[in-house]
């Protein structure tokens, strides 16, 4: 069973930084790592779901013309909705997934910390969900925490590979540290360096 609403409502319930996002250096320079893995300096739309208290979303919402992100936490949503409250491209909304899925079409999705949170069957039915709204030349980043974590139904392998299976897509970048996982596909194998029509 995928872990469920009150889990995290639980973890905001006393902090507004439950992961330490701001404090601990792992956590800037993943996001650091996550920001410059993106093949493309603009994005029009980027999907960020599970934003937590939206510390990334700040980062990805100077990368598009418009940012939608969502977390179960009502409380997480309070914090985004606060910290992204002078971005008027952006929205952040209150859903869980896979059930209640954005409107709309975007060339970027970012899954960090988040699929092993999800039971294979919500994993996948995430995966349906996500193919269905990327544009044709839409993108999906993955990032995530390689130790296993106590009452999760999947790890960070797990959920890379039934990305890798099931997404179908050109595979840009893989990173691997004892501490996470990165990978990045995309419906177009273009390069950096193509696009920019260099070399």
């Amino acid at each position: 069973m995928s872990v469920t609403s009150h889990y995290f409502d639980g973890l905001f319930q006393n902090s507004d930084d439950p992961w330490a996002f701001r404090q601990r250096w792992y956590e800037r320079r993943k996001r650091a790592m996550t920001l410059a893995a993106l093949p493309r300096e603009r994005y029009t739309a980027i999907f960020e779901p599970g934003c937590a208290n939206g510390e990334l979303s700040v980062e990805l919402a100077g990368r598009c013309e418009h940012l939608v992100c969502c977390d179960t936490s009502r409380r997480a949503v309070n914090l985004a909705r606060k910290r992204l409250a002078s971005l008027s491209h952006v929205d952040v909304l209150h859903a869980s997934l896979p059930q209640q899925w954005p409107a709309g079409q975007f060339d970027l999705i970012v899954f960090s910390e988040l699929g092993y949170y999800l039971d294979r069957q919500d994993l996948h039915r995430w995966i349906d969900r996500a193919l269905a709204s990327l544009t044709p030349s839409g993108q999906l980043l993955a990032c995530h925490w390689r130790p296993a974590i106590d009452g999760c139904p999947l790890n960070a392998r797990q959920v890379h590979g039934i990305l890798a299976e099931r997404l179908q897509m050109h595979r840009l970048l893989t990173h691997r540290e004892d501490d996470f996982l990165m990978d990045l596909w995309s419906h177009d194998a273009t390069s950096v360096a193509a696009l920019e029509k260099l070399g």
